[in-house]
């Protein structure tokens, strides 16, 4: 199985790229970044065959500025963009990083136009939505990271705060990835037990839970300047599903015509059957009147988002 990986210089790309040569379901990876950037990803790939002879695993790692390189490519990763800082939100990206995104789509439409394409950069609901519009490509087969890492970054903090091994809780976070995301605590369980029947769920600070996942990006970044394993592994998660057909269901970001309360027309994250084709169904989740509130909110904030930078960047981009 082949992925190309679009902005593998970057410390998301190159982490991302390392997770998949470690998986046995891909034999084929290739790095493509700009010509001025060629080099550093040629370092990159020597690096990765070393690590990667040390546990005999075997892959063809190719680092192009050539996005011709990218044909017959299963899976395409965008995670080109400008990188975020501390004091930036994931807004603040949007209008440079939609038209790299934009470009870059085109273009696995156009060397690629059998693959998934799976968007990181951010903010990566608008940016997923960009990219639909921008490779012409069927729903399906344009995602977006969205609230799969939030959701697993949400799992660690209840496998923390209650002494639980993290396998056993199952919970997700979806809406935005970014100021608006939606914990779905009325649909939480802990090794099998709804959480509402617990005694903690009363006084449960679902606030305090939602701030400090909004903010572990932010936090990560403050420290050390960039996220980057949490990206990288659970990028692996979704290209594993794909790759074997694992029929799982991740929260990730999609294109919604109305499976969800009616929400239509905006990308946005929520729980999806994941197969060799991508989305293979939107999975409708019960919310409380508190959820599908703050549901709604997100779905409206993503789409006037998206509306708004759609309308600034079509002068300089054709939209399908």
């Amino acid at each position: 199985m082949k992925v190309s990986v679009i902005g593998a210089s970057g410390r998301v790309g190159k982490a991302v790229s390392f997770c998949l040569a470690e998986e046995s379901v891909v034999n084929k990876i290739v790095l493509l970044s700009r010509e001025k950037s060629l080099d550093k990803i040629h370092g990159e790939a020597l690096d990765m065959n070393d690590a990667l002879a040390a546990k005999d695993i075997r892959v063809s790692i190719t680092p192009s500025a050539n996005f011709e390189d990218m044909a017959d490519s299963k899976i395409v990763i965008i995670a080109a963009g400008v990188p975020r800082t501390p004091e930036m939100t994931r807004m603040d990206l949007a209008v440079p990083n939609a038209k790299i995104v934009a470009k870059y789509a085109k273009l696995v439409a156009k060397y690629a136009p059998e693959s998934i394409i799976l968007v990181i950069t951010n903010p990566v609901d608008v940016m997923t939505c960009i990219a639909h519009k921008s490779s012409g490509f069927p729903r399906n087969r344009v995602i977006g990271l969205g609230n799969h890492l939030d959701s697993l970054r949400l799992k660690n903090i209840f496998a923390k705060k209650f002494n639980i091994h993290v396998s056993e809780i199952h919970t997700r976070i979806i809406g935005e990835h970014g100021n608006h995301m939606v914990l779905l605590l009325s649909s939480t369980s802990i090794g099998g037990i709804m959480f509402k029947d617990f005694s903690q769920y009363q006084s449960f600070d679902v606030d305090g839970i939602i701030e400090k996942v909004k903010n572990a990006g932010s936090y990560v970044i403050n420290k050390k300047g960039a996220t980057e394993y949490g990206p990288a592994y659970a990028v692996s998660n979704i290209v594993k599903t794909i790759l074997n057909d694992e029929k799982r269901i991740l929260t990730l970001t999609t294109y919604l015509d109305g499976e969800i309360y009616g929400t239509s027309d905006v990308c946005l994250g929520v729980p999806v059957k994941l197969g060799k084709n991508g989305v293979e169904r939107i999975i409708k989740v019960n919310m409380s009147d508190d959820e599908l509130k703050s549901f709604r909110l997100a779905a409206d904030y993503v789409k006037t988002s998206t509306d708004e930078i759609i309308t600034m960047i079509k002068e300089e981009i054709d939209f399908n």
